[in-house]
C-alpha cells in the first residue's frame, strides 16, 4: 500500500485536477457572501497582506539567500502570490459568519499549499511521483540476463553486424539497482537503470554504457532517459546505449559538490569506482572505454563534465545538460569557507574547466541549454569555448525554450543523444 502511494501521478491523471478543483471549490465558498463594503476592505487587506508576503518570501530567498541559485520564473512566483493570497483570505475568513467558514478556511489552508506545491511541481515536470517529490525510490530490481561467457569486446560496426531477433522486445526495460559505496563509503539510493531491446535477449552483444546523474534536488530517475532511448532504439534495431542513473546525492539530498569530501561524503569515487565497478560485474556492456559516456542535468551535468575531465580513462564522451559551472556555484562564498577553509586555491582547482588542459581529454563534449533559462545558457557558452580551447571536439545544442525543468531535460537528451550514436558505432558514420 505504501509503494502503492508513492507511485501516484502528480504529473498527469486525476490527481492534479481533483486537487486543483478541491482549492477552487473551497476559494469560491469562502468568496461566497454577500458583496459589502466590509467585505471588500477585508478582501483587499487579505490580497495585500499577500502580495506583500508572497514579495518578502522573494526578496529574503531569491534575491538575499539565493536558496535555488536562480529566478524560479514568472508561473512560479504567481503560484507563490497566490498561495500567500489564499492563505491571507483563510486567515481573514476565521471567526466569522456563519460557523462553518471557519472550518472550510481551516480546510482550505492546506489544500491551497497542496496546489500551489502541485503547480510548482508541473512548471518544472520532473517529479513524476509522489515518491519522486519526497525523494524516495521505490525499489524496482532491473533483471537482466547472465554475463557468463559473454564476450566484453565491442562491434564498432554494431549497427551494421547485429541482426535484431525475432523474440526482441519492441522496447527497452527500467528498474533500480542498489550500488552499494564499497570502495568510497557513500550512502547512495537506489540507482536507475535502463536496458535497451537489444540486452534483453537471449545472446546479446556488448553496448555502449552511460552513466548519467540528475539535478539537485532530484531523484535518479531512468524515465526521461528511458523515454528518448526507446525511440532512437526502435529506429536502430533495438540497439541503445546501457544507462545507470547513478545518485550523487544521497538519502539527504545535499548538493554534494560533485567532490570527495569530508563533509558530504566521497561521492566521486562513489561514481568512478563504484558505480563503474558494480555496471562492469552485471550489465551487459563492453569494457571498451571509447564507447562510455557520461552525462548529467544541471547538478549532475556539473558532475557529468568534472568526472569526465579527471577520467578520460573511463569516459570518453560527456553530455552536459544545463550543467552548473561548478562546484557550489550558487553559494560560492560559503561553500569557500565551510568546505574549503578559506583556501582558494583549493576551491579554484575544484572547478572542471580549470582543470580542463589542452589535449587533457581526447574525447567528445556535448553541451546544451536553453535561450529562456539565461544563467545556465551563459554557462553552457563558457564551458563550449574552453572545451574548444582545449582542443576537444565539441558541439552546443542552443534550445529556444525548456526553462530549467524537464524542458531542458527532455530538449538535451532528444539532441544529445542521437549525436552520440554514430561516436558509439550504433548507427552509420555520418
Amino acid at each position: 500500500m505504501f509503494d502503492a502511494l508513492l507511485s501516484i501521478d502528480v504529473l498527469g491523471g486525476p490527481v492534479p485536477i481533483l486537487v486543483f478543483a478541491a482549492s477552487a471549490a473551497l476559494l469560491a465558498a469562502l468568496l461566497a457572501r454577500r458583496p459589502s463594503l466590509a467585505l471588500l476592505r477585508r478582501l483587499g487587506l487579505a490580497g495585500a497582506i499577500g502580495l506583500l508576503g508572497a514579495v518578502i518570501t522573494w526578496l529574503v530567498c531569491i534575491r538575499w539567500l539565493n536558496l535555488f541559485g536562480e529566478s524560479l520564473g514568472a508561473g512560479n512566483y504567481l503560484w507563490v502570490a497566490a498561495l500567500f493570497c489564499g492563505v491571507a483570505l483563510c486567515v481573514a475568513s476565521i471567526g466569522r459568519a456563519p460557523r462553518w467558514r471557519t472550518a472550510v478556511a481551516i480546510v482550505a489552508v492546506p489544500a491551497f499549499v497542496l496546489a500551489a506545491a502541485l503547480g510548482i511541481n508541473l512548471n518544472y515536470g520532473l517529479d513524476r511521483t509522489v515518491g519522486n517529490v519526497l525523494a524516495i525510490t521505490i525499489p524496482n530490481p532491473i533483471k537482466s540476463k547472465p554475463l557468463a561467457h559473454q564476450s566484453t569486446a565491442y562491434d564498432v560496426a554494431l549497427w551494421k553486424d547485429w541482426k535484431a531477433p525475432a523474440d526482441m522486445p519492441l522496447k527497452g526495460k527500467t528498474g533500480t539497482a542498489h550500488i552499494a559505496g564499497t570502495i568510497s563509503g557513500f550512502h547512495a539510493r537506489e540507482a536507475g537503470v535502463y536496458l535497451p531491446p537489444a540486452a534483453l535477449v537471449a545472446h546479446p552483444p556488448a553496448l555502449p554504457l552511460v552513466v548519467m546523474m540528475m539535478g539537485q534536488p532530484g531523484n535518479p530517475d531512468p524515465e526521461p532517459i528511458a523515454s528518448v532511448l526507446n525511440v532512437l532504439a526502435a529506429q536502430h534495431h533495438g540497439l541503445a546505449p546501457v544507462v545507470v542513473v547513478a545518485d550523487q546525492l544521497g538519502a539527504g539530498m545535499p548538493d554534494t559538490l560533485c567532490l570527495d569530501t569530508p563533509r558530504y561524503g566521497n561521492v566521486a569515487t562513489y561514481i568512478t569506482r563504484d558505480v563503474t565497478d558494480w555496471a562492469t560485474r552485471h550489465l551487459p556492456i563492453t569494457h571498451d572505454h571509447r564507447f562510455w559516456s557520461i552525462a548529467g542535468y544541471s547538478n549532475g551535468g556539473l558532475c557529468g563534465l568534472s568526472f569526465g575531465i579527471d577520467h578520460p580513462e573511463l569516459f570518453s564522451n560527456v553530455l552536459d545538460i544545463s550543467g552548473e559551472e561548478f562546484p557550489g556555484a550558487e553559494h560560492p562564498a560559503a561553500t569557500l569557507s565551510e568546505v574549503f577553509h578559506g583556501d582558494q586555491a583549493a576551491y579554484d582547482h575544484a572547478k572542471p574547466l580549470n582543470r580542463l588542459a589542452p589535449g587533457a581529454f581526447p574525447g567528445n563534449m556535448i553541451f546544451t541549454a536553453c535561450r529562456d533559462d539565461p544563467g545556465y545558457h551563459r554557462v553552457a557558452e563558457v564551458e563550449l569555448r574552453a572545451a574548444q580551447r582545449a582542443g576537444v571536439a565539441s558541439t552546443f545544442i542552443d534550445l529556444p525554450t525548456g526553462g530549467h525543468g524537464m524542458g531542458a531535460l527532455m530538449g538535451g537528451l532528444n539532441g544529445g543523444l542521437p549525436l552520440l550514436f554514430a561516436t558509439l558505432g550504433l548507427q552509420k558514420p555520418g
